[in-house]
């Protein structure tokens, strides 16, 4: 279903969607606030809305069974609760500019995929998969099985990203703002570094702290390939 303002504006979503290969749907004209009372509060909407499927689910499983035998290097986000949607969108834009091979997340205390979401991604929702699972913990547990060891992002931790090796099968796992890693998520961890961040302000937004580890990873992986 293709909801529009004007006239117009329904003849250019059409445009828009046949140019996608979307053919097969409806379109309506209705007032802005008949358009608003279907969307979520606050939506930029700019007279135009898009009823669609949702992305199908993906799993931890068939993204290991993906992944090729002979990838020597590769890297997974991990998120520990972290609820801003607009963090998570941010960060799956990383996620797709450097690379990372998925995006996983715990069930509880993580954002559904919302409209903010992913607006935040600019487009990275369809070209990073985006985990759930149950168990946080257990999940690590898999990736270590699959050949990955697990890096914490921590600003208390001793080591800087710098100082660290970060070649093979990486999971780099950032916590909340403000709590950081869970007990239990730290644990699983086999290292823990942090960013040289100064004193007087060492503590970055998420999103932030994500996109600097992931290109430090993205440099020397390239530098191990070359």
């Amino acid at each position: 279903m293709a909801l529009a303002e004007t006239a117009d504006e329904a003849q250019a979503l059409v445009a828009s969607a046949r140019a996608g290969l979307a053919t097969n749907f409806a379109l309506e004209v209705m007032e802005r606030h008949q358009l608003e009372t279907l969307l979520p509060e606050g939506a930029v909407h700019q007279g135009l809305a898009l009823q669609a499927e949702p992305l199908p689910p993906a799993f931890l499983e068939d993204m290991l069974a993906e992944l090729p035998r002979d990838a020597a290097q590769a890297v997974i986000v991990v998120l520990d609760q972290v609820s801003d949607p607009h963090n998570v969108g941010a960060i799956l834009r990383s996620a797709a500019a450097f690379g990372a091979r998925a995006l996983m997340l715990p069930e509880h205390g993580s954002p559904p995929v919302t409209a903010a979401l992913a607006k935040a991604a600019s487009g990275a929702l369809e070209q990073v998969p985006l985990i759930r699972v149950t168990n946080l913990s257990r999940a690590l547990d898999q990736l270590k099985s699959a050949g990955f060891w697990c890096l914490g992002l921590e600003e208390t931790a001793e080591k800087t990203l710098g100082d660290t090796d970060l070649s093979g099968r990486l999971a780099l796992v950032l916590g909340a703002e403000g709590e950081g890693l869970r007990r239990l998520t730290r644990e699983r961890c086999d290292l823990l570094a942090r960013l040289p961040t100064q004193s007087a302000l060492a503590s970055l937004n998420v999103s932030n702290a994500a996109a600097i580890a992931l290109y430090e990873i993205a440099r020397r992986h390239a530098r191990v390939s070359e």
